[in-house]
């Protein structure tokens, strides 16, 4: 390899080296920080009338009332399958009552259930 070469190879060795320099990244960010992907049927959800909120969240669940806070109705979950959520627990609404769903992931965004009693019901994820 002649002088010329060597001193052409050495120049784009720093060249990448300072072009790689500006992509990285240390410090503060101007970029807001990105909220993570949900997923399966982990968080809040409102059902169709905005009348209940509903949380998912490490196989449990609880349901408020959308205005006032008030406890509705406490219970656990598992995924027998992947788009799939069985939920059982109390009504505290209606003295206690048991309550039992059938749930189906439809998208990230839609949850469909069909209680015991054969009742449907749409949960739409919340933001």
């Amino acid at each position: 390899m002649t002088i010329v070469q060597k001193t052409f190879s050495a120049g784009l060795a720093g060249l990448a080296a300072i072009a790689l320099a500006g992509c990285s990244t240390s410090g503060e960010s101007s970029s807001p920080p990105v909220a993570r992907a949900p997923v399966g049927v982990e968080g809040t959800w409102i059902d169709a009338r905005g009348v209940a909120l509903s949380t998912f969240a490490g196989g449990t669940f609880t349901t408020v009332d959308a205005q006032t806070g008030t406890k509705l109705a406490t219970g656990t979950y598992i995924k027998p399958a992947q788009n799939s959520v069985e939920v059982t627990g109390t009504s505290l609404a209606r003295a206690n009552a048991p309550i039992r769903l059938n749930c189906l992931l439809i998208s990230i965004s839609q949850l469909n259930c069909t209680s015991a009693d054969g009742s449907h019901f749409t949960f739409t994820r919340r933001a």
